[in-house]
């Protein structure tokens, strides 16, 4: 039984506790990053992913230095809109024509710059030195989650993932919460930027309670939505920029979790984190990405830890690092029960996939379009809710896609060409298995199989096909052979254990 958030004794910080760190904290990575990281030591190891501000970007392909442009959806300057009302006034169709036809053509703009958006996220979180804070922008992406199709700019999505990602091991409270909703993109998805007092709408406030801070149905009532959203009048946007606008606010009395106020939007954030369900529900949904999706954990073994949690977040004032920082180290997160209980999300296969097997990308566009085939698009989560996640990712859809993409990665190979037809696709498999060259009076093809099943699926299969695994090294060359070493890799990542982390 884990004791809580009670420390990992540190003789118990072995190779595969660093790769589980790994692979939860981040994406995983190479047998030679996980050792690296086994020999910090268990304190040093969780530093070196949670201080991410003291490892160096600048150099990643992935930087985005002005790579996108803000201007595509730019609004109508005060001249061109006087020139559209006075056309749709006096019925003139060429001039409402051309801009309609402007905005068509934009909107096809911005959708090419999403596409392209998505390309540039799904590499950088492949090739980051920071991958902890690409696993927690991911997180947060799905948590605060926003959708292109309703914002319609694709900057907006952007300058939000910056937000996500410039906070990642902030304040949950005044980082996140409070600049969400002054977020463009969130605010334009909610439909905030409709909301007055003369015609209030209870979008942001609803969700900001039910999904972002206190839970469904936790700590909250109708008539708090209603005044909160009184609250959130005139928090607004112009172009890129957050915009107050005080003639559409309602500044009368509102009474929000029973207390009276002429609150606005800060007031609001103030008010929800005095409820005791805040806490909770943030380190509920922390737990179930860091340590264990599984459907009922909160309602057993996790619920100790989770109250744990609660109490460290709430200490520490909303800070994320000193909770992220003693659950990394904590028995809880290391306990067997807690090991391979996630299933891997899309793009936590694909990421995760390149960087521990060190396989070529190939093709980004690619895997972004099968991280959509397989249930999670980047910056097109279903709905405010985001992706349920767990057992939702598989079905014998996404589970053949999965496959799929795994061959890709590993071998070039498209679906639907020739089996093995592109061979190892340029692959070098064998820098998964040297360090195992040059141990004298060992068995290198059994020692390889080994090996490579327990980095792969976490664990040493029955002896059946742990037996079958090893027959087929053998006879094709052994482990010093390239191309066996991929095609053994194509049969484990098919295996049902390898959708876990």
């Amino acid at each position: 039984m884990a004791s809580g958030l009670s420390r990992l004794n540190s003789k118990d910080f072995d190779y595969w506790a660093a790769q589980h760190l790994l692979q939860r904290a981040g994406f995983g990575g190479t047998p030679a990053q996980v050792l690296a990281l086994k020999n910090m030591g268990l304190e040093d190891a969780v530093d070196s992913l949670i201080e991410f501000e003291d490892v160096d970007e600048t150099g990643i392909t992935s930087d985005v230095d002005g790579r996108f442009d803000q201007n595509i959806m730019k609004p109508l300057s005060r001249d061109e809109r006087l020139r559209r009302t006075q056309a749709r006034r006096s019925g003139n169709e060429d001039v409402l024509e051309q801009f309609r036809n402007e905005r068509q053509m934009r909107q096809r703009s911005d959708r090419r710059q999403l596409a392209e958006l998505q390309a540039w996220w799904m590499g950088r979180m492949i090739e980051s030195n920071r991958p902890f804070q690409e696993k927690m922008t991911l997180f947060l992406h799905g948590h605060f989650a926003t959708g292109y199709r309703p914002v319609e700019d694709s900057y907006h999505m952007f300058m939000q993932n910056e937000l996500f990602r410039r906070n990642a091991a902030g304040n949950f409270k005044n980082d996140l919460a409070r600049n969400i909703i002054r977020d463009p993109a969130m605010i334009k998805y909610l439909n905030n930027n409709q909301n007055s007092q003369k015609a209030p709408n209870e979008n942001l406030a609803r969700e900001l309670m039910e999904l972002f801070t206190l839970g469904e149905g936790r700590g909250y009532t109708e008539a708090d939505i209603k005044q909160g959203a009184r609250a959130l009048t005139g928090y607004t946007f112009r172009d890129d920029s957050f915009q107050f606008n005080r003639d559409a606010h309602d500044d009368d009395i509102k009474v929000i979790f029973g207390k009276r106020g002429r609150w606005n939007g800060d007031d609001f954030i103030d008010l929800i984190f005095m409820r005791p369900s805040a806490s909770q529900f943030v380190c509920e949904k922390l737990y179930r990405y860091f340590v264990n999706d599984t459907p009922d954990i909160v309602d057993g073994e996790g619920k100790s830890t989770i109250r744990q949690m609660a109490r460290v977040l709430e200490s520490n004032n909303w800070e994320l690092k000193p909770l992220l920082k003693k659950l990394f180290m904590s028995k809880a997160f290391y306990a067997p029960a807690n090991r391979a209980s996630i299933i891997k999300s899309p793009v936590q296969l694909i990421v995760q996939a390149v960087r521990s097997l060190r396989t070529p990308s190939r093709n980004m566009a690619r895997l972004v379009q099968a991280s959509s085939l397989m249930g999670q698009g980047l910056f097109t989560p279903p709905s405010v809710k985001g992706w349920d996640g767990g057992r939702k990712w598989i079905n014998t859809s996404t589970l053949f896609t999965r496959q799929n993409t795994l061959v890709f990665l590993l071998t070039g190979r498209e679906p639907g060409s020739q089996p093995w037809s592109t061979g190892d696709g340029g692959f070098d498999a064998r820098h998964l298995v040297d360090h195992l060259r040059d141990v004298p009076g060992r068995d290198r093809d059994q020692d390889a199989v080994t090996y490579l099943s327990r980095f792969t699926i976490g664990s040493v299969p029955e002896q059946e096909r742990m037996n079958q695994w090893v027959e087929y090294v053998r006879e094709r060359g052994g482990a010093d052979d390239n191309t066996t070493i991929v095609r053994l890799l194509a049969l484990m990542t098919a295996a049902p254990e390898y959708q876990l982390c």
